[in-house]
């Protein structure tokens, strides 16, 4: 037996391997605007079911869902994993279809989509319920939830596209909780604002079957994606997942032409070395393309994470570095106001090309999707 001294990242890594859990009860989400009306709280509230899309009859009653990797085999009246998504008598609903818990304006810069419409805003919402179950989560008291433990308010695709395109907002984003998980939702909405001349974007950690996504991908406008690791240890340790499927979502919109940008949450001692911000990078770079927006984004502790300290932003800085060493052109830091790295500048002349001051835009020099200096051509939607 030794009695060496653990170092500091030894003792923080066996702190987050340890499973320290911390929580609080479920929180409402705010309610900003209105859309249809507000419905009540309770066990059956609310809960009137949708014919779900993407699942096949399993046998004796039991269906297979098809929307997600977990491929949850869900008896009679039971539910699959992410609780929104009930089997009754042989066929699968959805109970979260035009059910908001969370609707905001929020800027575009927010999302964060960098390359979207700078300074631009989205009217964003949530339906409750997510396919795995990060110990970091941010929105967990809407994410981690059943239907029945938030406040839903009635907010059908039409009325959503009605209220955007009157508030000025040229985008819906389907936000804060997993979207994957009210895919029919999602894409009802995308339907009906394209309709009335309005984007829809999805926030997502692209935990999704391929045939769900390729449906999404024709009515989307952009996506962002959450890729919490590039190790299959942090998935299976950290979020009760996958990491394979996600990759598989990322080559799916780059081959649909779906303009998509990534979010790397960076986590002490868990994802923050700069080998793994390389491993990202080239991922990113030979599989993908180099114009491909790159967040690292600052951790903070949230839901069961509340053992470790926030990320350095020199961790940061670091990653951003070593991604733009291996050849991307667009790589962000997120979550820290005042660093240089929130601004986009142009790959060839290098020049600042949108100025952005805590996550809303203030100066935007792009003209007609170039650089007005070198005539670059700056990936990303525009107009």
């Amino acid at each position: 037996m030794t009695n060496d001294p653990i170092n500091r990242r030894d003792w923080l890594a066996a702190m987050a391997l340890g499973g320290v859990a911390f929580g609080c009860p479920f929180l409402a989400c705010a309610q900003n605007h209105s859309t249809d009306k507000p419905l009540d709280a309770g066990p059956s509230a609310g809960l009137a079911a949708v014919p779900a899309r993407w699942w096949k009859a399993a046998g004796e009653l039991r269906v297979e869902c098809e929307l997600c990797p977990n491929k949850c085999r869900v008896a009679d009246r039971e539910r699959g994993t992410c609780g929104v998504r009930e089997n009754r008598d042989g066929k699968y609903y959805t109970l979260v279809h035009s059910r908001s818990c969370a609707l905001h304006l929020d800027p575009i810069e927010k999302k964060p989509f960098f390359h979207v419409l700078p300074g631009a805003t989205a009217l964003s919402l949530a339906a409750p319920g997510c396919n795995i179950q990060c110990k970091f989560c941010q929105n967990w008291e809407i994410s981690q939830a059943r239907p029945e433990q938030v406040p839903l308010r009635q907010s059908s695709p039409g009325a959503l596209a009605e209220m955007a395109r009157s508030m000025g907002a040229p985008t819906i984003a389907c936000t804060y909780s997993e979207p994957a998980v009210w895919a029919e939702y999602v894409f009802d909405i995308a339907t009906a604002a394209r309709k009335a001349a309005v984007r829809t974007l999805m926030v997502s950690n692209g935990y999704i079957e391929h045939g769900a996504m390729s449906d999404l991908s024709q009515v989307l406008a952009a996506v962002k994606i959450d890729l919490k690791s590039m190790t299959e240890r942090f998935y299976r340790e950290q979020c009760v997942g996958k990491l394979a499927p996600v990759l598989d979502t990322l080559r799916l919109l780059h081959q649909r032409q779906v303009w998509f940008e990534i979010v790397m949450l960076v986590i002490p001692v868990l994802n923050d070395t700069q080998a793994e911000a390389r491993d990202l990078a080239r991922f990113v770079k030979s599989e993908l393309s180099p114009e491909v927006p790159v967040h690292f984004t600052r951790f903070h502790p949230s839901y069961r994470m509340q053992n470790l300290p926030s990320t350095p932003v020199a961790t940061l800085t670091r990653a951003r570095d070593a991604a733009l060493e291996e050849g991307l052109h667009y790589v962000y830091v997120g979550n820290v106001p005042g660093h240089p790295g929130a601004h986009t500048n142009c790959p060839s002349c290098h020049k600042i090309l949108v100025k952005r001051v805590n996550m809303v835009t203030v100066e935007n020099r792009i003209v007609a999707g170039s650089c007005p200096d070198c005539k670059t051509k700056i990936a990303g939607l525009w107009t």
